[in-house]
């Protein structure tokens, strides 16, 4: 490439990378993470099953009750007769059923921090299309403008030669023509350059960073079962045999124990006499309702499981083929650096011949096209590389 051409394109590709500001796909992840509707709500949905694991650590599965009641004939005979009773109700414990609960505010829990990472994973996902879509439309914009500058050089030294009568006027258009296709070219690029800054503002509130420096595999490969979205399955398939385990220990209603205090006399001459009594109340098992939510739960218990198996499937072939994909990125870099090696090398060589007028310019249009597609090409490869490795992470469910 003509040596004229090397700073402009050298200062235009520092000033797309040069950083504003200093950050990594870590940060953006807990940007767009802060700005997640789960995230914000997160603190609720703790205290909930907070308040579902209080509840199951209680001395009794609901709160007492307390009732009061008067008897009298004031308003027939009025002797003074006089009741009153006063009653405390409170329900129990069925057998197995407090531990069943338990069991199941502890799953729920499980499930919510579970579905929580997933969701992070997911949204990690998000963040590294985002974080390689802006990569290749500053890679895209960056070669436009040095393709520009470029034309623009060529059309000042074509014009000159034209005056020094070295060259024809149609080798003049040519050079124009050159320069109106690189600034449509510019334009486009800026375009895109443009949108895709925006998507990753939308996704994360900030502007993407200056540098945007690629991933590396972890050096222990994660195994399936810590995978965040099998997690998130098997704890789900947890919720729901919990959810089997407490409709089975709850055949029937709560049974309730309740102390009397009856305090009465006959009339005005008795004197109030106090009586104290326990009553225990058992109700009979729900029946259908309770083949019913049995039915239901191990349902639900079924598709939990089935979910669970398809999920493992699922990731496994992600995996696999992240990590084929990968292969096959790293061979086609390969593939772009010999191109990128040999357009360079011819460009050299036909700048040179038309310098000494021994080549028209069209074949230095030729060449220095083949060249910019070449170094295009070279570029997407390195940032498609980038982004395989992404998804190698996020099918492994490593997060940034």
């Amino acid at each position: 490439m003509n040596k004229k051409l090397v700073f402009p394109i050298l200062w235009s590709l520092l000033a797309i990378a040069w950083p504003a500001r200093s950050q990594t796909m870590a940060m953006a992840l807990e940007q767009a993470w802060s700005r997640h509707p789960l995230a914000l709500a997160s603190g609720l949905r703790q205290s909930e099953i907070q308040a579902r694991a209080d509840m199951a650590e209680g001395l009794t599965p609901g709160p007492a009750s307390v009732s009061l009641a008067t008897v009298g004939d004031q308003a027939t005979a009025n002797r003074g007769k006089q009741e009153w009773e006063v009653e405390l109700e409170t329900p129990l414990w069925l057998p197995g059923q407090r531990h069943a609960r338990q069991a199941e505010a502890t799953a729920i829990q499980k499930e919510l921090d579970a579905q929580q990472l997933a969701l992070r994973l997911q949204l990690a996902g998000e963040v590294r299309e985002v974080w390689w879509a802006v990569a290749v439309a500053r890679s895209k914009h960056a070669l436009a403008i040095a393709r520009h500058q470029a034309a623009q050089v060529l059309t000042s030294d074509v014009e000159r030669r034209l005056r020094a009568g070295e060259l024809a006027r149609v080798d003049a258009n040519l050079a124009q023509v050159e320069q109106l296709s690189a600034q449509a070219e510019l334009d486009e690029a800026q375009s895109t350059l443009e949108q895709a800054e925006q998507d990753f503002h939308l996704l994360t509130g900030a502007m993407p960073p200056g540098p945007l420096p690629a991933e590396t595999l972890p050096t222990v490969e994660p195994t399936l079962d810590a995978h965040p979205q099998v997690l998130a399955a098997a704890a789900s398939l947890e919720v729901a045999g919990a959810k089997l385990a407490l409709t089975q220990q709850s055949p029937r209603e709560a049974p309730t124990l309740a102390m009397r205090l009856v305090r009465e006399r006959a009339d005005f001459s008795d004197a109030f006499a106090d009586a104290l009594g326990i009553k225990l109340t058992i109700p009979f098992s729900m029946g259908a309702r309770m083949r019913q939510e049995v039915a239901g739960h191990r349902a639900e218990m079924l598709q939990a499981e089935t979910e669970y198996t398809q999920v493992q499937r699922r990731m496994a072939s992600a995996k696999d083929t992240a990590q084929r994909l990968m292969k096959a990125a790293q061979h086609q870099l390969e593939v772009a650096k010999k191109r990128a090696s040999l357009t360079q090398d011819n460009l050299t060589l036909i700048e040179k011949s038309f310098s000494l007028g021994e080549s028209d310019l069209p074949a230095l249009l030729r060449a220095r096209t083949a060249d910019f597609d070449a170094q295009a090409l070279l570029r997407r490869q390195q940032i498609s590389g980038h982004a395989a490795l992404s998804r190698v992470n996020q099918s492994l469910g490593v997060l940034p």
